[in-house]
């Protein structure tokens, strides 16, 4: 919107109070407070969910793959041929023999379900989730043969574990005998705790060497499944298509929707829900944009019929005053932009302020995945967000503008 010089200086003018003009200046306010409120609260939520979503993805995809080749019966024997077909595949970076089996863990007199994992060494030891992640002990300690597991932070917790304990995995499946199958007990020794942050993950899961999994398990050179890696995880089912046809009979295909789809789905629906909720708190910002307009028309019906008699067109008056409610929503903008910014940076340190005088726990990870608040924010939405507040901000100008400049001068005027 290009306006004249004195256009600019009129609406300068009406953007600043006068003698008896304080209450419209003070609804001017507060417009530009709910503005800025709703900027930064729909800023700060949907950077919020985005974190959230990409974070939660990052730590299931780090530990499960984009896909795995599930073997029936929890069984793979061919999983070598399955492994090196997969990796012939374009867009394919990984595959990785795995076993996972629930079992029991006990120690120190204390119980716990945990779910068995069995990883190659090195495939291990690259992991830069759990490498990265170690709280106490050493993951360099888990060999083949060495009876040494490497246990979630939590489950260390539950069974008053520590690097060096000793806990005793449990399986249903032991030796028969004449009064019938006795559960298998083995020993193990902690060698290392860690924290991945995913409350599931650190409360279940004991990592052990896949040779180590497969002697407790009595799956002989056999696995449970290979996890599949590849270079566009939307894309996963295309990449993976050709490796359907050799899988007949053998074992099927999870990606990483299927196994997480109520989740992220759950997730997507929540994220359009907030967008279109904290939306409405613009809208009503948007309505006191146009109240205030409204009130600084019929404020200033004398000077506009004065201007109109002076040679300013309707289409001049309708641009000043359009520009004056642009301005307020664009300070708005611009103000809840810095503060979801600065909220965003101290995200984790405002929980903690607010959990520490509260007294309640805000960010319970058994509830919500992750241990900490994260956040990503996307530049594309946020100019979305932006891009929006200025549509309806536009839109709320658009009645008061017009009522102003068809203000007739000649009724204003007749008894002045």
């Amino acid at each position: 919107m290009i306006l004249s010089a004195h256009e600019r200086m009129i609406a300068r003018r009406y953007l600043l109070p006068h003698k008896g003009e304080g209450f419209i200046f003070l609804v001017a306010g507060f417009s530009v407070v709910a503005v800025a409120l709703g900027v930064f609260a729909l800023i700060s939520v949907m950077s919020v969910m985005n974190g959230f979503r990409a974070d939660l993805f990052d730590r299931i995809v780090g530990l499960n793959g984009h896909a795995i080749v599930q073997g029936y019966d929890g069984r793979l024997d061919d999983w070598e041929g399955i492994a090196q077909e997969a990796m012939t595949l374009p867009g394919v970076t990984g595959a990785t023999p795995l076993i996972e089996q629930p079992l029991m863990a006990s120690s120190n007199g204390r119980v716990e379900g945990i779910l068995l994992r069995g990883v190659r060494v090195e495939d291990i030891r690259s992991n830069e989730l759990i490498t990265e992640n170690v709280t106490a002990g050493s993951i360099a300690e888990l060999v083949p043969g060495s009876n040494n597991v490497a246990i979630g932070g939590r489950l260390a917790n539950a069974l008053g574990a520590y690097p060096g304990a000793e806990i005793s995995l449990i399986s249903p499946e032991g030796r028969s005998t004449p009064v019938g199958t006795v559960p298998r007990i083995v020993t193990y020794r902690v060698a290392a705790i860690f924290e991945v942050g995913v409350y599931d993950y650190d409360k279940a899961f004991v990592v052990m060497p896949i040779e180590d999994a497969q002697t407790m398990l009595m799956l002989g050179d056999a696995v449970a499944m290979v996890e599949i890696e590849v270079d566009q995880p939307d894309k996963v089912d295309q990449i993976i298509a050709p490796l359907m046809p050799s899988l007949t009979g053998k074992g099927v295909v999870v990606d990483w929707r299927q196994m997480n789809s109520a989740l992220f789905e759950a997730l997507e629906v929540e994220r359009v829900v907030m967008f279109v909720v904290l939306c409405i708190i613009i809208l009503v910002a948007a309505f006191n944009i146009a109240s205030s307009l409204i009130m600084l028309v019929r404020a200033k019906r004398r000077d506009i019929a004065i201007l109109r008699t002076m040679g300013a067109s309707r289409a001049g008056m309708t641009r000043i005053f359009m520009s004056v409610g642009l301005i307020i929503g664009a300070v708005g903008i611009m103000l809840g932009a810095i503060l979801a910014a600065i909220f965003l940076f101290f995200r984790q340190s405002v929980v903690n302020f607010i959990q520490l005088v509260s007294g309640a726990e805000l960010w319970d990870p058994s509830v919500r995945f992750l241990s900490e608040l994260p956040s990503k924010t996307d530049p594309f939405e946020v100019a979305a967000i932006i891009l929006v507040t200025i549509l309806l901000v536009f839109l709320a100008t658009l009645f008061p503008a017009r009522k102003a400049a068809a203000t007739d001068p000649v009724e204003v005027l007749r008894y002045e």
